[in-house]
């Protein structure tokens, strides 16, 4: 127990963010969640320490530094400050932003390197295959996916060179005994599944952990013409920031800390941090960290951000037009626990306007300016509540604020912060579902009714307080901007706006001002029209033909295989108010956990059939490649479930 608080220490990290560029707003989400979940904690009582950085070694930053005619070194710092500003932009609260390039660190890389190889954990070999430079990543040629990274999906090389390897079968019965009997060591459960049945039980390969076809690394010291290959360099950051060392002088820091209670991680890198990382720690004879979370994906659009797919949103920009607040509201909000989320500036300007300035800013105003009209800006309790609709009322919204916590502390606890921040405002919609209720402009018309009015306000500044409270970890900024305006005693005299309403149209105008991209449409057009397929023309079908066919949207809402197929998901799709089952070939492109959630085209009137014995009632629309690749038909804006498709 420390001594700060009652609870006990808490030690969070992030993934450190590689040092290639500036991040996107896919790579801020996690800093920002790691955030909230770090603030919570210590609202709390707990002693936090939350800690990010950089990876700032590697092949890639090599080439990078050389294409932009600088060393490795100095590009590093320039990306490092770049990832910095933006953490400190978004108002993280982290306590140590790690480099790997400190110094502290590559002397502790170097001890670690050599005590693994003393101790026979380490030996020296060579390698042949097939490597993939963004990932780092080197791959058997059954590993591939259509010859491709299976990580990212770009194209990988042969390499063949000396190298140092770790012997990850030593431990990996280990590894599987303490995921067996500690459930929630990595989670969502879908990860654990994955890492289990695709890496752990088919059998642990050894695991490359130096490099000689580069130099930018940590020299191996008794082998300098190797470099600790970056999964041992990166993954160590979290012992080395809280001051471990490897001859046995750890610092009081770490000695508190380890082993950490949450790595917050994407789900790229789960296995790094769930199968290599575990077995470094268990050959350094540490403790495992307590939990491994693997995050989903914000995504723009229906993809994942890339550079080279010029679909990247930054977070300064979008900070820009809406603000800190409104932009850790969305990620955090519109992330699910288990799926990946999207973000686009149309969502941005939705969310703004609907749960931000009418919901939660039209609230706030409304309150203070109907306070200050009515009592100056002064309400205390006159406890009045005469006839049992009113009684009814009162106690419906005093039961919604003091449950609110408990439950906002249950989604916490399981780290569903999206369904954390939803309780919140169940909580803001109820206040204004009150003052419809109790109508406090008609109040104000009886001089009779003065009291209940004072009631009335008085009942809604507390439940507003209680909220903004709760929003503190979430919204920091508009959290103590709240309870600034409904004061102690006194509200305001003048309500300040919290969230302005925007004009979709107006933001789009300057999004495109902004970035106009005419070069990239012409290439797109380009590629465009390299990249078609000719297919065999059906029988023409007259308009009665077309109209006889009902298309829908549909929403997953559950998935799972079909047994005894190896082709088959059966999913449970919400059509309006109907829920379908419908059986798709489409196992080998999308997994069953990936499925729930997506919006999807369906045609409903289809006659049902059995596949696999299993009764499907329509069909998902799906595009198909030249190599047979599917993709499904998704709506290109978010659409509700049952809109018709014309």
């Amino acid at each position: 127990m420390c001594e700060k608080c009652n609870k006990g220490k808490y030690y969070i990290t992030t993934a450190i963010a590689y040092a290639s560029g500036k991040p996107h707003i896919g790579n801020t989400y996690e800093i920002v969640l790691a955030d909230a979940i770090a603030r919570y904690k210590r609202s709390q009582g707990y002693d936090v320490f939350f800690q990010t950085g950089t990876d700032e070694h590697g092949q890639k930053i090599e080439l990078k530094a050389d294409e932009a005619g600088v060393t490795p070194k100095e590009f590093v710092d320039n990306a490092a400050g770049e990832i910095k500003r933006i953490w400190d932009l978004m108002n993280t609260s982290y306590d140590k932003f790690i480099r790997t390039t400190d110094e502290d660190h590559e002397a502790q890389v170097k001890k670690i390197f050599k005590k693994l190889y003393d101790q026979g954990d380490i030996y020296k070999g060579s390698y042949e295959g097939m490597y993939c430079t963004p990932c780092e990543s080197f791959w058997t040629e059954s590993q591939l996916v259509d010859g491709k990274c299976p990580d990212c999906g770009r194209e990988c090389k042969p390499a063949k060179e000396e190298a140092y390897f770790f012997k990850m079968s030593k431990y990996a019965d280990r590894l599987i005994n303490h995921i067996n009997e500690h459930p929630e060591f990595i989670q969502p459960v879908s990860r654990k599944n994955e890492m289990m049945n695709n890496f752990l039980l088919p059998g642990l390969q050894d695991l490359c952990v130096s490099r000689t076809s580069f130099k930018w690394g940590i020299p191996v010291d008794f082998d300098p013409k190797h470099v600790v290959y970056v999964w041992l360099d990166a993954l160590t950051n979290y012992i080395t920031g809280i001051g471990y060392d490897c001859d046995g002088n750890s610092t009081e820091l770490f000695n508190k800390n380890w082993p950490a209670d949450l790595h917050l991680i994407g789900k790229d890198i789960i296995r790094f941090h769930t199968i290599y990382w575990p077995i470094f720690l268990m050959a350094l004879d540490l403790p495992l960290p307590k939990q491994v979370f693997g995050h989903p994906w914000l995504l723009q659009g229906d993809g994942k951000m890339s550079k080279s797919k010029g679909n990247v949103l930054y977070a300064d920009e979008l900070v820009d037009f809406f603000g800190v607040d409104a932009v850790r509201y969305f990620v955090l909000h519109e992330m699910p626990f288990e799926n990946d989320g999207v973000i686009s500036w149309e969502l941005m300007v939705e969310r703004m306007n609907s749960d931000l300035a009418n919901t939660l800013g039209n609230l706030v105003n409304r309150t203070i300016s109907m306070t200050n009209k009515y009592f100056g800006g002064v309400v205390t309790d006159k406890g009045v509540a005469e006839t049992e609709e009113e009684k009814a009322v009162d106690a419906d919204l005093k039961a919604v604020t003091e449950d609110t916590p408990k439950r906002v502390d249950a989604k916490m606890d399981e780290l569903r912060v999206a369904d954390a921040i939803t309780e919140i405002f169940v909580l803001f919609k109820r206040c204004n579902k009150y003052i419809d209720e109790t109508m406090p402009w008609a109040l104000a018309k009886d001089e009779a009714k003065k009291d209940r009015l004072e009631t009335v306000l008085y009942n809604l500044i507390e439940s507003i307080k209680a909220g903004a409270k709760l929003l503190e970890s979430f919204m920091p900024e508009t959290s103590e901007k709240i309870l600034a305006q409904l004061g102690d005693g006194k509200v305001t005299e003048k309500p300040e706006i919290l969230f302005a309403r925007l004009d979709v149209n107006e933001v789009m105008k300057k999004v495109e001002e902004l970035h106009p991209h005419v070069e990239e449409k012409e290439e797109a057009k380009e590629e465009a029209d390299e990249e078609v397929i000719d297919i065999e023309a059906k029988p023409e079908i007259t308009f009665d033909d077309f109209g006889k066919m009902q298309f829908q949207v549909g929403e997953i809402i559950a998935c799972e295989e079909v047994k005894k197929s190896k082709k088959l998901l059966c999913s449970q799709v919400k059509i309006g108010s109907e829920v379908k089952q419908i059986v798709s070939g489409i196992k080998k492109h999308y997994s069953a956990e990936e499925m729930v959630g997506k919006k999807v085209m369906v045609l409903v009137n289809l006659k049902p059939a059995k596949l696999a014995g299993v009764l499907s009632e329509g069909m998902l629309l799906c595009a198909e490649d030249a190599e047979g690749n599917l993709a499904l038909m998704t709506p290109e804006k978010n659409m509700p479930a049952g809109a018709e498709i014309c």
